[in-house]
């Protein structure tokens, strides 16, 4: 894992792209995007926890921490965010 790009991930505000959609299932979430027409499942409710409350957390990290994820963890959901970032699920904030 890259430290520079996930200590700056960590300091950023990150929303869920205004094009996609939360379907919450069992095994977590379904996420479309309405533009590039990409379909991705979020197969963590811990994840979907984190996705939802990016809006709503000053950073990354307090999102992280708001859904309860164990610091130790914190890699692996910063590798499924940028994952998520590479195809707009999730953009940096704007006026950020």
């Amino acid at each position: 894992m890259e430290t520079t790009s996930t200590e700056h991930m960590l300091g950023e505000a990150w929303a869920v792209s205004p094009a996609v959609a939360l379907r919450p299932e069992p095994f977590g979430a379904m996420a479309y995007h309405f533009g590039n027409r990409k379909l991705t499942f979020l197969k963590k409710p811990e994840l979907v926890k984190v996705v939802q409350s990016l809006e709503e957390s000053a950073t990354v990290r307090d999102a992280l921490v708001q859904a309860g994820v164990p610091e130790r963890q914190w890699g692996t959901y910063l590798t499924a965010l940028r994952s998520l970032a590479a195809t707009d699920m999730i953009r940096v904030r704007e006026g950020n």
